[in-house]
């Protein structure tokens, strides 16, 4: 039996609608009712009710609805390893990622997932967390590299709890503070990170019931940090961001830890490519082998 038969009655019984299923799938009406007889006459009993109330399961076609669904995901899963298979030497992974991960993070990992499979081409764009989340949905990117959300119809694995780090003036009074408690941010002047940043650090703020006095910016990490340095605010910042800076800044763990856990998101686990799933323990290998090194040094 064809998994298309299967979707377009998945699809029709979703939307309660032979008309809205076939603009969905791209079938004339006509042609998904022929399919949906043919389907009914392979199975040899009804399946849909169609009335002036719509279109829906049977009684029979309820108890099938189960296993429909799982012959769909193995019949999915097939179509993957085919064209894995015969599209090797083409295939491309598309990645999404914010900047410090583009620079710190994948590099490294492209160059290790490269050794073994030359012929895949990595494609990464940079952004913000809103447009990987778009990008996804849009099916633009296979995969984003980003800090974890709480958005539905996504998978997550983690990669990496990045540390939040208090960024201070050069001049201020610090003293022997190891760490730079989050009530001392209030009612100061806050110099808050652009491209999502505000999602990892809002609700820490909440979380303590402290209130800066938060300026929105729309520059990048760079801008942020030399505001600090000429004494224009305060602000927050990842030690992935600030890895490898030297800037004139102070920069203190917030008391008591803070972190932005870094992740994979995508819209399926189940359903990616065997190669999108290599690349993901690739990226956990990478992520992990850079962070234990840099651990050691310190």
């Amino acid at each position: 039996m064809e998994t298309k038969k299967w979707e377009a009655l998945l699809t029709a019984v979703e939307l309660g609608s032979f008309t809205r299923a076939a603009e969905r799938l791209g079938y004339t009406q006509s042609g998904l009712t022929h399919m949906m007889h043919a389907l009914e006459k392979e199975v040899g009993f009804p399946l849909l009710i169609r009335d002036r109330y719509g279109v829906r399961l049977t009684a029979a076609g309820e108890r099938l609805l189960p296993a429909i669904r799982e012959f769909q995901q193995v019949g999915k899963r097939l179509e993957n390893q085919i064209s894995l298979v015969g599209n090797t030497k083409r295939e491309s992974i598309r990645v999404a990622a914010y900047s410090s991960m583009c620079v710190h993070w994948l590099p490294a990992i492209v160059s290790k997932f490269r050794m073994d499979y030359p012929h895949i081409s990595v494609d990464i764009r940079m952004g913000n967390v809103d447009e990987m989340y778009t990008w996804l949905q849009e099916d633009k990117v296979d995969i984003s590299f980003v800090s974890h959300q709480e958005r539905d119809g996504f998978d997550w694995v983690p990669l990496w709890d990045d540390p939040l780090l208090a960024i201070l003036p050069p001049d201020y009074p610090i003293g022997s503070q190891t760490t730079f408690p989050l009530s001392a941010f209030q009612g100061k002047e806050f110099l808050m990170p652009s491209l999502g940043f505000e999602y990892d650090i809002i609700p820490i703020f909440r979380a303590a019931g402290v209130s800066p006095d938060i300026r929105d910016t729309s520059v990048d990490d760079s801008t942020v940090i030399s505001m600090v340095e000429l004494g224009l605010g305060y602000s927050i910042l990842s030690e992935l961001i600030l890895e490898g800076r030297r800037d004139n800044i102070i920069a203190r763990p917030l008391e008591g830890g803070a972190y932005r856990p870094l992740g994979i998101t995508l819209p399926s686990l189940q359903q990616a490519t065997p190669l999108t799933l290599r690349f993901i323990d690739y990226s956990r290998e990478v992520v992990r082998a850079i962070h234990t090194a840099s651990t050691s040094k310190k």
